[in-house]
């Protein structure tokens, strides 16, 4: 029994630990973050109960609390009651520390009974599944059995594999370091644009601009492995996709700045913010920088990440120095200007549709009257953008 009732060598055991791991991994992304949180698809009630009986096993997860615990950071993200924000407690209390503060969110009742509602509440809920020592002591004997003393190992790299990728990597690295494809309301970024060793979730920052989509890649370089295997269990009949990010449709024959456009861009605007940076601030800053700069790639390249970020994300140094950028370049500052502008019409919530049209109309106006070209180009295709269905 020393070596279990498999007894097999010590890299199959590996092998099949990392295998493990996995279904761990796409059962957190798939079934706790895509369907439970963020309702983006809906499963077969058999696959769903698979992978809460597999949760339970290999993290004793509760889905109505760490659903809760999910949803309350992104109500509060980069907040002071963030739950884990590595802006406001810093990146190595996050990282090391990820699984204390999902407890100590956790361990709220009020949270909990807010932002859980939608989630499992069934029996095995009730009376299994929140029995969370009882399902990882269930996992060490199953192990143990199988593998004999290397079990325990088994067991430990199962039980450290969430805490560490998903409480510690995703919930730190994923607001600290990284790409951004969209100008998030938030910090949060791309670590890799393969998401595979975490499910897909390494793509954060495509998640935090489209929350409720089932698939989090949006480049065509982006791959999501989550994403595929929804579309696997799709095609089986095993899923049911009820939301993805879709991009705007564009009429370039359409000149008219009309309701549909207003529609259009509040719906993509995370879009349009990456459009605005791909096609008017990249051009723009490498143009007037390089007429003064000797290394004008690396400056303009600085340049583009300031001025298409928003300022409330910016440290005082990066302030300081988007400011002497703004200084030096009217050209640049105009630019700024009008993507600060464009960014306030769909931040006026309380602003009746009337007044939309018409702040999105002047925008264009005055757009297209600055002289700019790569401006005005942007907001003669901007008249064109409508609703995706």
């Amino acid at each position: 029994m020393i070596n279990g009732l498999l007894d097999l060598p010590w890299w199959q055991v590996l092998l099949i630990t990392l295998a493990m791991t996995h279904v761990t991994i796409v059962a957190v992304t798939v079934f706790l973050h895509r369907a439970q949180a963020h309702r983006a698809l809906t499963l077969n009630p058999l696959v769903s109960h698979f992978f809460r009986l597999w949760l339970w096993l290999t993290t004793g997860m509760v889905t109505r609390e760490w659903v809760a615990v999910h949803r309350y950071h992104h109500a509060r993200c980069e907040t002071e009651e963030d739950p884990h924000s590595p802006q406001v407690l810093g990146i190595r209390k996050v990282m090391w520390e990820g699984a204390e503060l999902y407890r100590e969110a956790a361990a709220k009742p009020e949270l909990i009974e807010r932002f859980s509602h939608g989630t499992p509440d069934d029996w095995l809920e009730h009376k299994v599944y929140s029995r969370r020592s009882l399902g990882i002591a269930l996992m060490l004997l199953v192990d143990v059995l199988f593998f004999g003393l290397l079990g325990v190992a088994v067991w430990a790299v199962q039980m450290i594999w969430i805490p560490f990728w998903a409480a510690g990597v995703v919930n730190g690295l994923g607001h600290y370091w990284g790409y951004r494809n969209f100008a998030s309301p938030d910090a949060a970024t791309n670590i890799s644009p393969w998401g595979v060793l975490i499910g897909g979730e390494e793509l954060h920052n495509n998640h935090h601009a489209f929350p409720s989509s089932a698939k989090l890649s949006a480049k065509w370089w982006e791959f999501d492995i989550g994403w595929m295997y929804i579309r696997i269990l799709s095609f089986l009949g095993l899923a049911r996709v009820r939301r993805i990010a879709l991009k705007p449709l564009i009429d370039s024959g359409k000149m008219n700045v009309d309701m549909d456009t207003v529609k259009a861009v509040v719906m993509h605007r995370m879009h349009v913010l990456a459009n605005y940076a791909r096609e008017v601030v990249q051009p723009v800053a490498e143009e007037e920088i390089c007429r003064s700069e000797v290394h004008c790639r690396r400056v303009a390249r600085q340049a583009r990440r300031l001025l298409a970020a928003d300022r409330k994300h910016l440290d005082q140094a990066a302030r300081a120095r988007l400011q002497e950028i703004l200084d030096r370049s009217q050209v640049l500052a105009t630019v700024h200007q009008y993507r600060e502008r464009l960014q306030g019409i769909w931040e006026r919530t309380a602003t009746s549709q009337e007044v939309l049209l018409q702040s999105l109309q002047d925008w264009c106006s005055e757009a297209e009257a600055t002289g700019i070209k790569a401006l005005e180009d942007f907001s003669r295709s901007l008249r064109g953008y409508q609703p995706a269905i």
